[in-house]
């Protein structure tokens, strides 16, 4: 388990003002991890990787048999960070039949004719299960920020997309988290903090070897030249969003061992406490079960 102190190092308070180049992007986030090296803080993390998965494991048993919770993590990064890879290794262990992922794409007609979050309102987990957005409602206010002319296919009714527009934006996906948490949806909030080196040795990684050929992507180039201007959007956004009700966690992601212990073990803490546990039964349910026994016990 990671300790709190090491855990608060990336959580965002509310209210705070991001500035993403105060958050380191490697292993070395503080001079304790740096004392005692990389090759010690690596073993570590992938311990706490391992414990984390099978602990989730438990923790998902627990959570559909409670069906009181659902859990909606949320995982928002550059190109490259490691959004599917964080995926694949945290929730290993889980019962896939327990946990959806969803990776929106360009929204279609339909959707565009419905407000931003209506698409993502209906891939929402219910009750007892885990629910993974790989890039979520918050490109509504990162790449359609970004890329303004998608506003144009939105059709909305004014046309200013000043300060304003986007503070609104802001406001609704706060009180769409509120809602949510209200309800009994735990939301968590991951970016994957890549630095823009790192960005570029992946896409060099995937161009140099042929059986990653097909994970690069010329629109991920592109992307990269609007590096800054994503670095605005997401400090922006998460400064507004980060709340008490559902906060960000701003995840160095140049280690991927590193980047992936941290969400696992983020994942798993949250979930124990909530403290779940199996349907107590009842008198009536204990003879029952008790019949039972017996019928099986004398066949």
């Amino acid at each position: 388990m990671i300790r709190k102190d090491i855990i608060d190092l990336f959580k965002v308070k509310p209210d705070n003002k991001v500035r993403l180049k105060d958050y380191h992007t490697g292993w070395e986030q503080n001079d304790e991890f740096k004392s005692v090296g990389k090759k010690f803080v690596k073993e570590k993390a992938n311990e706490i990787l391992q414990t984390s998965i099978e602990e989730l494991a438990e923790c998902q048993q627990l959570l559909y048999a409670d069906d009181r919770y659902a859990l909606l993590i949320v995982l928002q990064a550059m190109d490259a960070a490691g959004k599917d890879g964080t995926i694949r290794h945290v929730m290993s262990g889980v019962n896939p039949q327990g946990c959806q992922v969803f990776s929106f794409k360009k929204p279609s007609a339909e959707e565009l004719d419905h407000n931003f979050l209506w698409r993502y309102m209906k891939s929402l987990p219910e009750r007892g299960r885990i629910g993974i957005f790989n890039r979520s409602y918050y490109e509504d206010v990162l790449v359609v920020k970004v890329h303004q002319d998608v506003l144009e296919q939105q059709k909305l009714p004014d046309g200013k997309h000043g300060k304003a527009f986007w503070e609104a934006r802001y406001d609704d996906i706060n009180a769409f988290e509120r809602h949510l948490v209200r309800n009994g949806t735990v939301v968590l909030k991951f970016y994957l903090h890549v630095s823009k080196e790192e960005q570029k040795q992946r896409f060099m990684d995937r161009l140099e070897r042929p059986e990653k050929n097909w994970k690069f992507s010329l629109a991920d180039l592109n992307e990269r030249g609007y590096w800054d201007d994503y670095v605005d959007a997401y400090e922006k956004a998460i400064s507004a969003t980060s709340t008490k009700w559902a906060p960000w966690y701003i995840v160095p992601a140049d280690n991927k061992w590193a980047s992936r212990a941290i969400v696992a073990d983020i994942v798993t803490t949250t979930l124990r406490n909530l403290d779940l546990k199996f349907p107590d039964m009842t008198d009536e349910q204990r003879a029952l079960l008790e019949q039972a026994r017996k019928t099986l016990a004398e066949e």
